[in-house]
């Protein structure tokens, strides 16, 4: 995975046109970013908009964080990845995952195992791509993460703290690639600071799914009642200045985490995240970091 040590997470681009989508992918491109991960949530096709911000840049890496495996059969996916890992060598990282609504009966991972078997002995007449599909889970628990181990490139995670990514880099072993998502936001005062942080967290403590989740990390009843306790706030969002932020981020790192995908919440409806993106640039990436110098 060429992905560099840090990437960026958005839900931005569900709001831009076509237009605006290009532009603001080739301005993080410019700005030094070599990877982008983008959701499938509020409507647009995994594929079909990372196949457009592919095009629409030179060498940036796009990430679907995730491609939900019941928005499509597998062979659906396998065509739609083997073109795309075709079409742009070695810059399509395939992120599967559960998602979608709670499905009684169904286990994730005997799903998810399902779907992969069904992947890797479809016979289709593509032509298949001189550089493979590269392929990540979606993994918290422990079972899941053993099969991203041995059944992908690695894992990707989500709304975690850095304890559970040491758990995670332990399981995965030393060769599985770990890429671990975290929001931020850059605001110093701490009452600001936690009441949007747990705007951000007001849907995911609405769910049994991320509500199991948070537990699984550590997170007791009381820390997941009344909006989330500050410990809770403080782990799952990194607020602060710029040189706090970052250094909370690279905690991941420090923790095993091959790539960190920093999310940027907090930012007012109808202004831009891209000075906060080129904020995080000159921080975390070498490049830049060293020009500045």
């Amino acid at each position: 995975m060429n992905l560099g040590t840090y990437g960026i997470y958005t839900f931005d681009f569900e709001f831009q046109s076509a237009a605006q989508l290009r532009d603001s992918a080739r301005q993080l491109e410019d700005m030094g970013w070599r990877a982008l991960w983008v959701p499938e949530l509020l409507g647009r096709d995994a594929f079909t908009h990372a196949g457009l911000l592919l095009a629409s840049t030179r060498q940036l890496n796009v990430v679907n964080g995730i491609a939900r495996i019941w928005s499509r059969e597998a062979r659906w996916t396998k065509g739609a990845s083997t073109l795309l890992a075709d079409a742009y060598p070695g810059r399509h990282v395939l992120g599967l995952g559960f998602g979608g609504d709670p499905r009684p009966g169904v286990k994730p991972l005997a799903a998810m195992s399902a779907y992969l078997d069904e992947l890797d002995t479809l016979e289709t007449p593509n032509p298949g791509p001189e550089t493979p599909v590269r392929r990540l889970l979606a993994a918290y628990g422990p079972k899941m993460l053993e099969l991203a181990r041995d059944r992908a490139d690695g894992a990707q995670t989500y709304h975690v703290n850095t304890a559970h990514t040491a758990e995670a880099r332990e399981i995965l072993g030393p060769d599985a690639f770990l890429a671990v998502e975290h929001a931020v936001l850059f605001e110093a005062d701490p009452v600001k600071a936690r009441s949007v942080a747990r705007e951000h967290l007001h849907g995911y403590l609405q769910t049994p799914y991320n509500l199991a989740k948070f537990r699984r990390l550590g997170y007791t009843e009381d820390d997941l009642s009344g909006g989330g306790s500050d410990r809770f706030v403080d782990d799952l969002v990194f607020w602060g200045d710029a040189d706090t932020v970052v250094r909370k981020l690279r905690g991941h790192v420090d923790a095993g985490a091959d790539h960190v995908a920093v999310q940027v919440v907090g930012v007012e409806p109808g202004a831009s995240t891209l000075p906060y993106w080129k904020l995080l640039a000159d921080a975390l990436l070498p490049e830049r970091a060293a020009a500045s110098r």
